[in-house]
């Protein structure tokens, strides 16, 4: 984790400025993170917000694999930085992927640039289409979580 000026470290965060558990979702369609989680996220040790996040990860690269693959990583990596999107070293190339999808989707044309290849059955969908339909089938994986997401009590 990086640390700061005043030398305390950052707290790390899955957040993209985009949630929409303040408009009455459940879970959150920028991060897939649940309402309880992001309320109590602060309150989590370190140790907790790192296996959320790689929990999310993993949810991402997973519900990514049915319609991406990544052909590239270094290439991915350095579009991730040439557009200045955020993304962590640890961080799974597919989870990366939806997040340059999830800020270029409309402006990107061939995915290839980018190192990304698209499943033989998403190949027809422009790029902001297939983020509509992977963000679909994420946030249907996500909301699972609702149920399964574990609860630490705030401290």
């Amino acid at each position: 984790m990086a640390s700061n000026r005043s030398g305390t470290q950052r707290i790390q965060s899955p957040c993209v400025g985009l949630c929409s558990t303040t408009v009455g979702d459940r879970v959150c369609r920028g991060c897939q993170r649940t309402d309880e989680e992001i309320r109590d996220w602060f309150a989590l040790d370190a140790d907790s917000r790192t296996q959320r996040m790689l929990a999310l990860d993993t949810l991402r690269a997973r519900v990514a694999s049915r319609f991406l693959h990544v052909d590239d990583p270094a290439c991915l990596e350095a579009q991730l930085v040439r557009h200045r999107i955020r993304f962590r070293a640890d961080q799974p190339a597919l989870s990366r992927a939806v997040e340059l999808l999830r800020v270029g989707r409309t402006r990107m044309r061939d995915l290839s640039r980018y190192g990304l290849r698209r499943h033989a059955s998403v190949a027809h969908l422009a790029p902001d289409a297939l983020y509509a339909a992977l963000n679909e089938a994420l946030m249907q994986e996500a909301s699972l979580r609702l149920t399964t997401a574990p609860t630490d009590p705030p401290v």
